[in-house]
């Protein structure tokens, strides 16, 4: 990380973090009107509604941005939106600092890249990690006395007090990443322990899919069975944009569809 990122950095001690002011955070009140928000979950099948509501509890006037992925992984479309538009004077909320990267360094990276840019961070659960609380710790600088001897220990001072401000981005990050870690080791340490318990009852337990095989859903078996009654290909009277619309599937997944029908005549 350079040094952009602590050029106004001095004070962040854990004693110093708890005597900063974090009445603007719970207020919510921000001196710029382009208030911006990121919620992310790992999975589709997980609700994205508990960090909206925790930011707009504070911060009602978000623009909010969301993605549905995996942190260990960069394919964050809406995300790349908003870090697209972002520019000085902006303020980015987050529920967490696992919300804006699970990956420690790709965070930190990211986080001296917004700071340096002259974006607003805010984290709703982890205060000490905002933007605004290093800025409020530049007026508890060491000032220079002008004695020679002096002011060599005071810029030793301050920078290695500007080192513990690097580390206290980065830990919160790293243990971001741990704690995805530690989960998906426990869930598959879980799934492991229930399939051993049940074959020693003679019980058989498979998770997912096996290796090859195609998920079958109600909704895919109602599309095809449109389809194959009602497009040209079939033998019916509608067009390909007209049979998609009345299956209720997108074009990607229509054509998906007639290519697995025409693949099953053709056995």
């Amino acid at each position: 990380m350079t040094n952009c990122l602590y050029s106004d950095i001095i004070i962040v001690t854990k004693q110093s973090i708890v005597r900063f002011d974090t009445n603007i955070q719970k207020r919510g009140v921000i001196m710029n009107d382009k208030i911006y928000a990121y919620c992310r979950v790992s999975t589709q099948r997980q609700d994205l509604q508990r960090q909206i509501d925790n930011i707009t509890k504070l911060y009602p006037s978000a623009v909010i941005y969301s993605d549905k992925f995996t942190g260990a992984t960069t394919d964050r479309p809406n995300w790349n939106k908003l870090h697209k538009i972002l520019t000085a004077g902006d303020t980015v909320v987050f529920d967490s600092v696992s919300r804006m990267s699970r990956n420690a360094a790709e965070g930190a990276q990211l986080y001296q890249e917004l700071y340096c840019k002259g974006v607003n961070l805010i984290f709703i659960n982890e205060p000490h990690c905002s933007t605004d609380t290093y800025k409020q710790s530049a007026a508890q600088s060491i000032p220079e006395t002008g004695n020679e001897i002096a002011d060599i220990y005071i810029q030793a001072t301050n920078q290695v007090i500007m080192i513990l401000a690097k580390r206290q981005i980065e830990i919160a990050f790293e243990q971001a990443e741990k704690e995805r870690k530690d989960i998906c080791k426990r869930v598959k340490e879980g799934m492991q322990a229930k399939k051993n318990k049940a074959a020693a009852e003679g019980i058989t337990i498979q998770y997912g899919l096996d290796k090859g095989a195609k998920l079958t859903t109600k909704k895919s078996i109602s599309a095809k069975e449109i389809i194959k009654q009602h497009n040209k290909d079939f033998g019916g009277s509608l067009n390909d944009h007209d049979t998609a619309t009345l299956a209720g599937v997108s074009r990607n997944t229509y054509y998906k569809y007639k290519a697995q029908l025409r693949a099953e005549l053709e056995k």
